[in-house]
């Protein structure tokens, strides 16, 4: 089997730009397989690592959206074959319980296995540069390059019938998406006449917006302190909005609903004093499910006598998801017009990807894509 000489995209240092370069893949394991990227969505958690805010050892290839085709697999791979177009998302080892039980986001290998170690779970690199190897397997992919290695587990097989321009504007199901829409829909599950409230109108929150669309919510509000990105919330679906720099979010939430308070919440900035304005906005009986992530070690302050009355705070990785039964139904949502994904993308050749990353990071794009 060929090993596979390609192009990625390198961060070889905290804080540093993504370099162009080539590598070579290591040959497949038995339950591996090789993909030929389309497209691939830049997420945040790729921003926060080379920030050095979300751990993940550098020099290295991150990346963990990918689409494309299946140009080799193992033999041991049974979810796909040659020839298939894939969408690539998290993997998880499979064997444990949460697995089992049908929640591998929640994997007790999660963070071994997409996150800390840049490595397959037995230590061996799938990239390297010359003689030196590098770190990634990021969510199982490090999908910054033209061609990865991807745990079977990570791949998702999209329709045959799916329009080729599809493809690139399916990229984010693979994280961004998937975790939006997930914490509503497979976490919150809220009930007809609720209220939603989701702080971050970023490519996370505008997924929960999205979702909760297809409820049966009454009121869906949305808080940032970006005025554009709160008119695009409004067209996806937001009834009201808390532009956060002019209102204290619990203030917000309670003049939106009446002195309610929010039944649900996605908290999607990562931002602790966010978090803790969310808590206090929470409704009786009020669930927040805690999407975003902060710096290891952040410690929240909340009024704990509140939580008695039923109020609920939830950490959500990965929307809870079990792709291979969650991602088609976004993708039909999609083909349905339910999701408008192309909506909040902007697609970049991948070439230019420091700009894609600029403008992620100045808020001007709400969801670059990368297209091959």
């Amino acid at each position: 089997m060929s090993t596979g000489v390609t192009t990625a995209a390198v961060v070889w240092e905290q804080g540093g730009p993504f370099a162009l370069e080539e590598v070579q893949l290591a040959p497949l394991r038995p339950d591996e397989v090789r993909v030929r990227l389309v497209a691939v969505g830049v997420c945040h958690t790729d921003l926060s690592v080379v920030a050095g805010v979300t751990p993940f050892p550098l020099p290295g290839v991150l990346g963990h959206e990918g689409v494309g085709e299946v140009v080799e697999a193992g033999p041991a791979v049974t979810r796909t074959r040659p020839g298939d177009r894939v969408l690539l998302t998290f993997t998880s080892c499979g064997r444990c319980r949460h697995c089992r039980g049908g929640h591998p986001a929640h994997c007790d290998d999660h963070l071994s296995l997409n996150l800390l170690g840049g490595r397959r779970a037995d230590g061996t690199a799938t990239v390297r540069a010359g003689s030196a190897e590098l770190n990634a397997h990021f969510f199982g992919q490090s999908s910054f390059a033209r061609e990865v290695v991807a745990d079977e587990r990570g791949v998702v097989v999209l329709p045959a019938d799916l329009p080729d321009d599809d493809l690139p504007t399916l990229a984010p199901l693979g994280c961004g998406i998937q975790t939006g829409a997930g914490a509503v829909l497979n976490v919150l599950r809220p009930r007809p006449g609720t209220t939603l409230v989701v702080t971050g109108a970023g490519a996370v929150g505008l997924a929960a917006v999205m979702a909760a669309r297809m409820t049966a919510v009454s009121r869906i509000v949305v808080a940032d302190r970006a005025p554009e990105r709160l008119e695009v919330a409004r067209e996806l679906g937001a009834t009201d909005v808390i532009d956060a720099r002019e209102q204290g979010i619990a203030d917000g939430v309670l003049a939106a609903t009446g002195g309610h308070g929010a039944d649900h919440v996605v908290e999607t900035t990562g931002v602790v004093s966010v978090l803790d304005e969310t808590i206090d906005a929470l409704a009786v009986g009020g669930c927040c499910a805690v999407v975003g992530a902060p710096r290891t070690g952040s410690r929240a302050g909340f009024d704990v006598p509140r939580l008695l009355p039923g109020r609920t705070i939830r950490g959500v990785t990965m929307g809870d998801s079990e792709p291979e039964t969650f991602v088609p139904f976004l993708v039909g949502a999609h083909r349905r017009g339910a999701l408008p994904l192309e909506r909040i993308e902007r697609r970049y050749a991948f070439e230019d990807i420091n700009t894609a990353v600029r403008d992620a990071a100045a808020g001007t794009t709400i969801k670059p894509v990368l297209v091959f």
